[in-house]
């Protein structure tokens, strides 16, 4: 295992268990307690984990990540609007690419075009497409991060990197001009933004509170996608800053425009 394998392993034992032990870490990966001191000191330094006597402790960011199971009632309303208007971009033949999330399991909710390829991170999402048989679905692996259910790390990395589609769709914790997207853990950046390398075109999917925050990790710049899909309550004035730095909003089905047109990811 790579030095830096070992070391997303170790972020990815944290975000399940919420601390780990040198001793411990040593034993499973076969190397001397040293190097794993070596590995929580590096990862200390980049302000990912919290270093302790023996140890390390997960960190937080503030006010904690909310789970997958605490984020699928709220907004309902907003999240199936987006998922209708994203879902009209998907054309007949089309490779889609679908991020682990809330928003995004309403996307696959609302697919209605025939002979559509879908790759996702999501188990939720494969079994929502389970009843829809113009759509093939190919689910990455790797390890799940329970706390989103997202597919995340090396092996779902490396199986992406063979793959490329027409379109992912693509959630987000925050949204800024400066920060671009961003969420709170490390190893799910990552994962995302391999994600976006794949695609052709982005679309970032998330509701009105996501704007005008950031988070710890960045994914992308907003220079890298072509729209922001979100909800009817995204406030005239964000809609205005965003358009004036020619990042496009994109809030009813009237909105929708030839996606072929679109730029590509990093054209902008």
């Amino acid at each position: 295992m790579f030095v830096e394998e070992r070391r997303n392993e170790i972020l990815r034992l944290l975000s399940e268990t919420g601390k780990v032990k040198t001793i411990e870490l040593a034993e499973l990966f076969g190397v001397s307690e040293p190097t794993i001191r070596r590995d929580i000191s590096v990862l200390n330094k980049q302000e990912v984990l919290i270093r302790t006597h023996g140890g390390a402790l997960v960190l937080d960011s503030d006010g904690g990540e909310p789970s997958f199971i605490e984020k699928v009632d709220k907004f309902a309303e907003e999240k199936t609007q987006i998922g209708k208007i994203a879902a009209n971009f998907i054309t007949d033949g089309k490779t889609i690419l679908l991020d682990a999330g809330t928003t995004t399991l309403q996307v696959a909710k609302y697919i209605n075009a025939k002979n559509v390829t879908v790759l996702t991170n999501s188990l939720d999402i494969a079994y929502e497409l389970e009843n829809k048989p113009e759509v093939e679905v190919i689910l990455l692996g790797g390890n799940i991060r329970w706390n989103t259910r997202a597919m995340v790390g090396p092996l779902t990395e490396a199986a992406m990197k063979r793959f490329r589609v027409d379109m992912l769709f693509v959630g987000a914790n925050a949204i800024s001009i400066e920060g671009g997207i961003t969420t709170p853990n490390l190893i799910e950046s990552q994962t995302k933004r391999i994600m976006i390398d794949i695609a052709r075109r982005t679309f970032v999917v998330t509701d009105h509170t996501k704007f005008d925050r950031t988070e710890f990790c960045q994914i992308a710049s907003l220079k890298n996608i072509a729209g922001i899909i979100t909800d009817y309550k995204v406030p005239q004035e964000i809609i205005e800053k965003y358009e004036a730095e020619d990042i496009e909003i994109i809030i009813k089905e009237g909105d929708l425009i030839d996606t072929d047109n679109y730029p590509k990811s990093g054209d902008r």
